[in-house]
């Protein structure tokens, strides 16, 4: 199938999923018989890995103020020498009414592009400086590999029916009003057209919703902006609208995607529901993992539409393995990576948030960080940010991420495997 001389590369996985087993891969005992094959690669785009990624929001939003921190962080996650990543999911927020005040994570009150004063909207490009610093430098740190995604979590508070980025009263309902599909869709391609003319970041694809079909997102919440979405025709809408909003800008090459459902099973009904024109206009599913356990069925309905598709976010509390100890949550981000992948065909997987805690005695904003973690012990994220000491401190998580990600690379052909392996194979034309 693959002409030309061939490398497989066996990512170190194989070692961490054995011993998440409770088996010693050094051991007799440990010996299994797994089957791989060069001509037998992932259904989903033609085999090709796109990379590995996590989410800018909130800690980007967090340690961007800091250039020193910003640039560890980049060269921590996305450089040579540290995890290799290449893409980044970078949160165009929405912005809450300025008078409210009860958001009470440091690091997720994310600034929006928007004011809305007497009616009248402007756009301030100066907002979410933070995110947009570690963004460039991510980009760098990845190099030509590297691709941006921009999702949202919520409309601008002006556009919700709650008046409140977090979400609707009623955390069932929709939050967008009926009359504000277009403007939210006009608000996402403008900002999408000036991160690509005026900063020169190459947006790689967009998403207008960030687990719509759900109740989690309710207003005045103190954790995150959020907005429902019901599936059928609110999520098919929004979709429309954004794909006319883009090719009205002349941005018709970026994809868009969607519907980054909480649940592989959610997504599925979510896909299925879409209306005939809002599935042409998604070129990739995007699915989160929380809940569900249908990834081949998933994968199925992918190959069976023509669409591409991602693990677009993922992370947990879990722990794997016997008496782990520091190890416990790495082995169960190992198998959770495994598990993605090879049922899904997945062409690329995303963690959340590589830092979600901060360490920093002043607190930000007025707002109290909740300080450094038990790494023995289930957590999310893979690092804690230290601003008092203005370093990154790395967990045994980081570097179980950093197995599969350092050695399975973008462009190589995911290969299906038997076992709690993965491995993929590079090939080298002459």
């Amino acid at each position: 199938m693959f002409k030309g001389k061939k490398h497989i590369s066996v990512v170190m996985a194989v070692c961490i999923a054995l011993t998440a087993t409770g088996i010693n891969p050094l051991t007799a005992q440990a010996v299994q018989t797994v089957v791989i094959s060069p001509d037998d690669p992932y259904a989903i785009n033609n085999g090709v890995f796109e990379g590995w990624g996590t989410s800018l929001c909130w800690w980007a939003n967090r340690v961007g103020y800091s250039d020193s921190l910003a640039q560890q962080c980049a060269d921590t996650f996305f450089g040579e020498n540290g995890l290799r990543l290449n893409i980044a999911r970078f949160n165009i927020g929405g912005g809450d009414d300025p008078s409210h005040n009860h958001i009470n994570r440091t690091d997720s009150n994310m600034p929006g592009y928007t004011k809305f004063q007497n009616g009248q909207v402007t756009y301030d490009w100066t907002a979410d400086a933070n995110q947009r610093n570690v963004l460039k430098r991510c980009v760098e740190a990845a190099g030509d590999d590297a691709i941006v995604e921009m999702f949202s979590n919520s409309p601008p508070y002006w556009m919700c029916k709650s008046g409140c980025s977090t979400g609707n009263r009623d955390a069932g309902q929709n939050n967008l009003k009926d009359d504000c599909y277009d403007d939210f869709a006009e608000y996402l391609a403008e900002v999408c057209k000036h991160y690509q003319e005026d900063w020169g970041i190459k947006v790689q694809s967009v998403e207008a919703m960030n687990e719509p079909y759900t109740n989690y997102w309710g207003a005045f919440s103190a954790k995150q902006e959020g907005c429902h979405f019901d599936t059928g025709r609110s999520e098919s809408t929004i979709i429309t609208e954004l794909q006319k909003s883009m090719a009205k800008r002349g941005l018709e090459d970026v994809i868009i995607c969607g519907t980054d459902e909480t649940a592989i099973d959610v997504q599925i009904d979510a896909y299925k529901a879409l209306s005939d024109d809002a599935k042409k206009a998604i070129s990739r599913i995007d699915t989160h993992t929380y809940w569900g356990s249908k990834r081949t069925e998933l994968k199925n309905l992918a190959i069976a539409e023509g669409k591409n598709l991602w693990m677009s976010e993922v992370d947990g509390k879990g722990e794997a393995g016997q008496n782990a100890g520091a190890m416990a949550p790495g082995l169960w981000l190992s198998e959770r990576i495994t598990a993605d992948c090879n049922g899904m065909n997945a062409s690329a997987w995303i963690l959340w948030q590589v830092i979600d805690s901060h360490v920093c005695a002043a607190g930000y904003n007025g707002k109290k960080d909740g300080g450094m973690l038990n790494m023995n012990a289930g957590f999310w994220g893979t690092a804690v940010a230290d601003h008092d000491k203005d370093t990154i401190v790395l967990s045994k998580k980081y570097y179980c991420f950093g197995q599969y990600s350092r050695y399975i690379r973008p462009g190589m052909i995911m290969l299906n495997t038997s076992g709690n392996t993965m491995a993929a194979v590079t090939v080298q034309f002459p």
